[in-house]
């Protein structure tokens, strides 16, 4: 962080006095910090505080006749070489998500031009709640990062994912942004780099070339289990580790693609490059991946559950004389059904993963005609194998006009031989469609 600019937009949270801390401690790694607070901000930490610590006046104003001739609004944001959002509450992520700018702070990250890194904090039912998926889903696109937020007790009284990040995690996620964000800098620019970071034409991703097959594409891909919940507690979850959908994500950004990844609860660091929303259940992934489209190829590699609780208990299920609780389940949204199955906005090609115990490719080639999908990578994810939290995989490539059996390979370059296939398919579908137009 040392000679870098931090400019901190405060949100209307409890957690906001853990911004206090982050202030110092980014200070005694050489950073310079301004802070920018909402109103409701300023209920829980006051602009005076926050002056006294990033020896910096405090913004809190956009029509503030002073700040707006000396500072000002764009001033702010392109003289930052990141901006932190937190504690990012669900209303400061709605605002982000559809550009509305109706306050100093919104209007500051709606000009900016530089990395925006949020530490959402948030009731946990106020976290999981569709719209918040839905915005949550948007700001990936547009290449927002994440940190956090951490599961434990609330302020509220009650316990969940919803409690903002840990100091040091804010500051770890924060230096490897001004690290990634310096590397990708051109060698001849001195100074705050002015790259977008969230349309479709920009500069390509970490790790990614500007003469890959995908450059120019937009790849989305889901992976990880869904936890369905029973009880504030307990849930429904597989064992599905994420490695083999976070390496399809990799390698679609190594071949330049932009890509969106849609992640189930996992213990994987989020790809370099790559947009990544966290979800937890069937309906948060699906909300998720309706908001990423459109999309040239779709990879649906994560396990999701088939079923939900038909109602989720507000307190732990407790144990009782009458033996174990019935349970009653309803089946959960499929979503490579509903994605292959569109007419307009469906992606050009979608595929599909089925993990089965049994004849994979018999079941994968069911799986293929019933889900309306291009192609399903199948594999036999028997306990014996050990593909469920596994490096390697071996997978049937199930086509409409054949299937290709691959041998044993790392998940790694099963991602790769995938997203080239699947590069070379959407460019000679594309190629073939164009000499038909032509020859009408």
């Amino acid at each position: 962080m040392h000679g870098k600019s931090i400019l901190l937009i405060i949100g209307g949270g409890i957690a906001a006095y853990k911004c206090l801390d982050f202030i110092r401690r980014a200070r005694e790694r050489g950073a310079k910090v301004r802070c920018v607070l909402t109103r409701a901000a300023q209920e829980f930490v006051t602009p005076l505080s926050v002056a006294v610590l990033s020896e910096e006046p405090a913004f809190t104003e956009l029509f503030d006749l002073k700040n707006e001739t000396e500072i000002g609004h764009i001033r702010l944001s392109r003289e930052a070489d990141l901006i932190i959002v937190a504690p990012a509450t669900a209303n400061l992520l709605a605002k982000m998500a559809h550009g509305i700018a109706d306050d100093l702070a919104s209007t500051v990250i709606l000009a900016g031009d530089k990395p925006v890194l949020a530490a959402p904090a948030m009731n946990w039912r106020m976290w999981t709640h569709p719209a918040t998926r839905r915005n949550l889903a948007q700001l990936a696109v547009d290449g927002v990062r994440f940190v956090g937020p951490n599961e434990g007790g609330m302020a509220c009284g009650e316990w969940g994912v919803g409690r903002m990040a840990e100091v040091d995690e804010i500051i770890s996620a924060a230096s490897a942004i001004l690290r990634e964000d310096a590397a990708a800098r051109p060698a001849h620019q001195s100074g705050p780099t002015l790259r977008s970071k969230c349309t479709g034409d920009t500069a390509p991703q970490d790790g990614a070339s500007s003469s890959g097959a995908l450059t120019g594409r937009h790849v989305l891909v889901t992976a990880g289990p869904t936890y369905e919940p029973l009880d504030p507690v307990r849930f429904i979850g597989n064992r599905s580790s994420g490695k083999q959908g976070y390496a399809i994500a990799a390698a679609a950004a190594r071949l330049g693609a932009r890509v969106t990844l849609v992640a189930g609860p996992t213990a994987l660091p989020d790809p370099k490059g790559v947009a990544t929303v966290h979800v937890e259940t069937a309906r948060d992934m699906f909300d998720a991946v309706d908001a990423a489209l459109p999309a040239d190829i779709a990879v649906f590699a994560a396990a999701v559950a088939d079923w939900r609780a038909a109602a989720v208990e507000a307190e732990k299920i407790k144990k009782g004389e009458d033996g174990p609780p019935q349970l009653r389940l309803v089946e959960n949204p499929d979503i490579l059904k509903t994605v292959a199955s569109r007419g307009a906005g469906r992606p050009p090609l979608v595929i599909g993963f089925a993990a089965e115990t049994g004849n994979a490719v018999a079941l994968g080639s069911k799986k293929l005609a019933s889900k309306g999908a291009d192609w399903i990578v199948a594999n036999d994810v028997s306990p014996e194998r050990g593909i469920f939290g596994g490096d390697h995989n071996e997978v049937h490539v199930i086509r409409r006009d054949g299937v290709e059996s691959w041998p044993s390979l790392s998940k790694d370059d099963v991602a790769l031989r995938l997203m080239r296939a699947a590069a070379e398919h959407v460019s000679t579908s594309q190629r073939n469609a164009s000499q038909r137009e032509g020859n009408l």
